[in-house]
Parts: C-alpha cells; sequence; structure tokens
C-alpha cells in the first residue's frame, strides 16, 4: 500500500438465510446493497446513514471485519474511515451484519492487494459471525451452501438461482436479535428430526441445481428452528401456510427473523404479495427484490 490514502468503495448484498430447513448453511443474495466508501492511511473515521438504530464508533461491524482481515495476515490494520449507506433492516434477518463485516474484510483485502482473495475473504468473516449461511451469499452472491470441513474451516459454493424464480420478503415493523432467536432453540434434536431436516436441505439443492421450483414445496419445510421460534414472531406459521395455499413454493423464516421470506412464479405473485402485506401490517414492508451478485470493490 502507498502513502497516499487508499479510496475504496464497497457494495455487499443483504442476504436471506436457513430458507426453512437449512439451519447455518444455506442462504441466498438479495439485491438490497449496502454501500461503504473506506478512505485508508488518512485517520479512523465512521459515518453511518440508513437503517436505524446507527452503530457508533471503531467498535462497529465494519471496522471489526477490517481489523480481522489484517491480523489474519499478520499485520497491524492502517487508520480507517468509513462512510457507510445502509439500507438492510437492522436485527430482521437479512443479514445486516454480516454484510458490514463482509464490506470491512472486503476493503481490507483490497488495501492488501488481494492477499486474502474471496474465499480468504469468506473464510475471515464466517469465523466473525460465527456461521457461514449469510456470509457466502454475501460473499460470492446467488444460492450458496457452506459448511465446516474436517479441519474446522467454513467451505462454500455458489449457484445461480433461476430466472424465473421470484423473491417476496415480508418484514415487520418490530426487530428480533439473533441472540434472542438462538436463546430459543433446543439444545438437541431428535434422530427423525435431523434426518428429515438433512433430505429436505439437500432437496433444496437439488431444486436450485434443476430448477425445479415445485421441489421447494418439499425442501423449505422446517421442524428443526421455525416451531420454537414462532412465539418471537406472532402468526408466523400461519402465515406460512396461508403463502403455500395462495401458490408459494416456498414460505420461510428469514433468517433469525422477523422477515419472512417466499419464491413463488409469477402466476403466484400478486395472491402472495396480498397475504404477506396484511401480515407486515403498519409500518411493515414487503420487499420484492432480486438476487444478486456477491460483494463487489472498487477504488475511487
Amino acid at each position: 500500500m502507498t502513502d497516499a490514502p487508499l479510496g475504496l468503495l464497497v457494495t455487499v448484498p443483504a442476504t436471506s438465510a436457513n430458507l426453512g430447513p437449512g439451519f447455518d448453511a444455506l442462504g441466498l443474495a438479495v439485491d438490497l446493497r449496502l454501500t461503504v466508501r473506506a478512505t485508508v492511511g488518512a485517520g479512523h473515521g465512521f459515518e453511518y446513514s440508513g437503517e436505524q438504530p446507527a452503530p457508533q464508533g471503531e467498535g462497529n461491524l465494519v471496522h471489526r471485519g477490517f481489523a480481522a482481515a489484517y491480523a489474519a495476515v499478520g499485520q497491524q490494520p492502517p487508520p480507517v474511515a468509513f462512510e457507510v449507506e445502509n439500507p438492510v433492516p437492522l436485527a430482521r434477518g437479512l443479514g445486516s451484519s454480516s454484510a458490514a463485516l463482509v464490506a470491512g474484510v472486503a476493503a481490507a483485502d483490497a488495501a492488501l492487494g488481494g492477499a486474502l482473495g474471496r474465499d480468504g475473504v469468506f473464510r475471515v468473516a464466517a469465523e466473525l459471525e460465527g456461521h457461514p449461511d449469510n456470509v457466502g451469499p454475501a460473499v460470492y452472491g446467488g444460492f450458496v451452501v457452506a459448511a465446516p470441513g474436517e479441519d474446522g474451516a467454513f467451505v462454500a459454493r455458489s449457484f445461480p438461482l433461476p430466472s424465473d424464480w421470484r423473491l417476496l420478503f415480508g418484514v415487520p415493523a418490530y426487530a428480533v436479535p439473533t441472540s434472542e432467536a438462538r436463546a430459543a432453540l433446543p439444545r438437541t434434536c431428535t434422530l427423525s428430526d435431523t434426518a428429515l431436516t438433512a433430505s429436505r436441505a439437500a432437496l433444496w439443492v437439488a431444486a436450485v441445481a434443476t430448477g425445479d421450483r415445485s421441489l421447494l414445496r418439499a425442501a423449505s419445510l422446517d421442524v428443526i428452528h421455525q416451531p420454537h421460534r414462532a412465539p418471537l414472531v406472532p402468526g408466523l406459521l400461519q402465515l406460512i401456510a396461508d403463502l403455500r395455499a395462495a401458490g408459494a413454493d416456498a414460505a420461510y423464516l428469514s433468517g433469525a427473523g422477523p422477515t419472512v421470506g417466499a419464491v413463488v412464479g409469477e402466476a403466484s405473485l400478486t395472491a402472495c404479495r396480498t397475504v404477506m402485506a396484511a401480515w407486515v401490517g403498519p409500518g411493515g414492508r414487503v420487499l420484492e427484490p432480486a438476487t444478486a451478485t456477491g460483494y463487489d470493490v472498487t477504488r475511487c
């Protein structure tokens, strides 16, 4: 890196994880992008605009990601100032924390001349987050399957989502902290539930790989986490049933919630949008984003 300050523009997509049975393993990138302008080597700073409440100071996740990337290559991070524009709802199950971490790691990788590479950015960010289901699509885009390997390091592969699959997200006005959603989960699962979950998660991959949206009717069903988180998201299970009745091929709790996602065909889009809008109520939002590519970094 030269002595002159380095300007970088980083964009990172929002993400939707779990997708029903793919707990901490499946996710997809959503075309709602966090934008971060980084100035490396000219002092510390942090400015934020967008979804509230605003994170504060150098303890924010973008700075944490930046520092972690330098630590991964055994270097001290230089001073860095970030200007963040965030359209991703916070604590709503759309990967806002992963987007911030990935933005910081990706900015550092660019400042380091690509020392980590995209796979290294994924590994550093996933280790920070503790699970790869949001980080994977934020890094690679599309539909991502991720898991820890034999050595515990996360690995991931991305697939393009079929172009005729439409996405809907119902975003309520209230937040559900990830820590609260994880605390609601049981410590153990039965063998039958574990086997059922593995088979359905595998069917998700088959649906994407073959473009057969009808497989999602079975692939998106969950018994591991959604029933336990339902008390935190009033009307969740009924909404999923109503969306399926309206023609949705998949309906699921996005990440830790409270956002609910759906995959639908064009013919069912209007009916499912109406169901979703009634559920989110006043102050809520219904989003219809496309799928997205992974993070992008350019000099500015």
